[in-house]
């Protein structure tokens, strides 16, 4: 076996961690089809920035309306759920397993719901087909969230490939499987335990449950869109959308509930000093689950629906905000006057706390009637929940992972300074990409505006947001060649036996921010070193 196979093979087992157990393995595969489908979902992304600033800036497009509009609808579907969902649920697995001491069950039944919840995403952006016409490859440009009758036969002028629905049906049900499985672990670890869940169990516990009732809207109106395909059934497309409206909202609570639990279990373990009430932290994830699945209306404030529901869902939005303060006051009574030595995980947990307040107050005034008439279906909308997404609950991810890498692999983090890099390039991209949606949408300007008038309010935070995101991608990519090298070259390290708030701890120490002493020596050293280059290249 030559040396380049070698570290090939070498790259297969760590990946996939084939030689450790189940769990470990099959967490390890959702983590990584998890970050294809967040690679991809990102260079979708990065599509729509580049077509939009190159009509900014030399009214050209560099796409077709078509890939545009795919780009926009895989980017959601790939990173909210191929990368969010499977992500968290393979978090929830690894740690709620190590937590409670579990031994998995129906082995068979998760690794059915991994393979077509991964299959799913291969059919929803549009293989090559016959029917209804060769090769209809960017019927995503339907859009991600698919507004009823939109795409359907007899009823649209543009009909989609029938494999849209069906990637949607798969996803439905590899979802199902994934909590269905986790609930049932859950519950075989309550029978007969004397003490509480842990927190993070909790909130893994109720996150679980909030995707099988947030997903439920969304089954009835695809299976609906399926019947109606076909001319099995008439359509309702205003019910269609109220139905399909409940995973709207709840999706961003899907994908935040990890985050907040990650901070009710990272910030009293890192501040050394339990929870100042574990008893609000408990109160505050059930009322996530009560308000989290019931106000879909508040997506369709615009639409002929009657005013009495309209201002009742606007008074339910509000009601979500209860958890949220419960959730702010009760880790800041935790943590104030600590003394904490400031580390990656620290500093992830951190911004993910103060980012969910900042990109939630943005969130508060959609749920207003008055100011939605304003800003609805705007960049202001972009711009609150890529700032949920930028600011709370990815840094909660990376914060999670880079204590979860070394448990499940074995291996230190190969280089702590790419990881302060990556962060500081991080934040600085996001908060250009951020800034620049919502000045657009405080400008006027609609959502998936291909083409839109040459003005500055709309010229220079479009710029703005395409350069904010080259650097925030730029600096993910070094995180990402930083994981490649921990896989291959880490420090090996042996956790067994070892509880799972002294690895945290163990792994934080490890992450520590670089002296000021430390980046001048590094700088020192970059500096003799070119001059050494200089001197030889002058000799040779």
């Amino acid at each position: 076996m030559n040396s380049g196979t070698k570290v090939l093979v070498n790259l297969v087992n760590a990946l996939f961690q084939l030689d450790k157990d189940w769990v470990s393995r099959i967490t390890m595969a959702m983590i990584v089809m998890s970050l294809i489908w967040g690679i991809l979902g990102i260079i979708d992304a990065l599509m729509v920035r580049i077509q939009e600033a190159a009509w900014a800036t030399s009214a050209t497009l560099v796409f077709t309306s078509q890939e545009y509009y795919g780009s926009i609808a895989l980017h959601a579907m790939r990173d909210l759920f191929g990368f969010a969902v499977q992500l968290e649920i393979a978090i929830f697995i690894f740690i709620s397993f190590r937590l409670l001491h579990l031994q998995p069950r129906a082995k068979w039944f998760l690794n059915i719901g991994f393979i077509l919840f991964n299959i799913s995403f291969m059919l929803i952006e549009g293989p090559i087909v016959l029917y209804p016409s060769f090769n209809d490859n960017y019927f995503p440009a339907n859009s991600w969230y698919y507004l009823n009758p939109y795409g359907l036969p007899g009823y649209s002028q543009y009909v989609i490939s029938p494999l849209w629905y069906f990637g949607w049906e798969l996803m439905d049900i590899g979802t199902y499987i994934f909590v269905i499985w986790l609930i049932y672990h859950y519950y075989l670890a309550t029978k007969g335990m004397k003490e509480k869940l842990p927190i993070f169990a909790v909130f893994a516990l109720m996150t679980s449950l909030m995707i099988a009732l947030g997903w439920s809207g969304e089954v009835a109106a695809n299976t609906w869109d399926i019947l109606a395909y076909y001319g099995l059934v008439g359509l309702d497309p205003i019910a269609n959308q109220i139905a399909f409206g409940i995973l709207w909202h709840s999706i961003v609570y899907i994908s935040w509930m990890p985050a907040v639990g990650a901070m009710y279990y990272l910030i009293p373990l890192l501040a050394g000093r339990p929870l100042y009430s574990d008893r609000a932290g408990r109160i505050a994830a059930l009322l996530y689950l009560i308000f989290s699945n019931n106000v879909p209306i508040h997506h369709l404030y615009m639409t002929d629906i009657p005013t009495d529901i309209k201002i009742l869902q606007e008074v339910l939005t509000y009601a979500v905000v209860v958890p949220s303060m419960m959730t702010f006051f009760n880790l800041w009574a935790t943590v104030k006057g600590a003394n904490i030595k400031m580390n990656l995980i620290a500093a992830w947990i951190s911004i993910s706390f103060a980012g969910a307040i900042g990109a939630g107050v943005t969130g508060i005034a959609n749920a207003d009637i008055a100011f939605d008439a304003i800003i609805h279906d705007s960049m202001w909308v972009p711009g609150h929940f890529h700032a949920m997404i930028f600011w709370s609950i990815v840094p909660a991810g990376f914060a999670t992972l880079y204590y979860m890498v070394p448990m499940l692999t074995g291996r230190m983090w190969y280089s702590t300074k790419l990881g302060w890099i990556h962060m500081i390039g991080y934040m600085i991209g996001t908060a250009l990409v951020i800034v620049g949606f919502e000045l657009e949408g405080l400008a006027g300007l609609i959502r998936k505006a291909e083409i839109f008038p040459l003005i500055p309010a709309y010229v220079t935070p479009e710029v703005m947001s395409t350069v904010g995101a080259f650097i925030a991608d730029f600096a993910t990519l070094l995180w990402a060649g930083d994981l490649v090298l921990t896989l291959l070259k880490g420090r090996t390290v042996n956790y067994e036996g070892v509880s799972v708030d002294n690895v945290v701890n163990s792994i934080a120490m490890s992450l520590g921010a670089p002296t000021l002493a430390e980046i001048k020596n590094d700088l020192k050293i970059s500096r003799i070193e070119k001059t050494l280059r200089i001197a030889r290249t002058n000799k040779n």
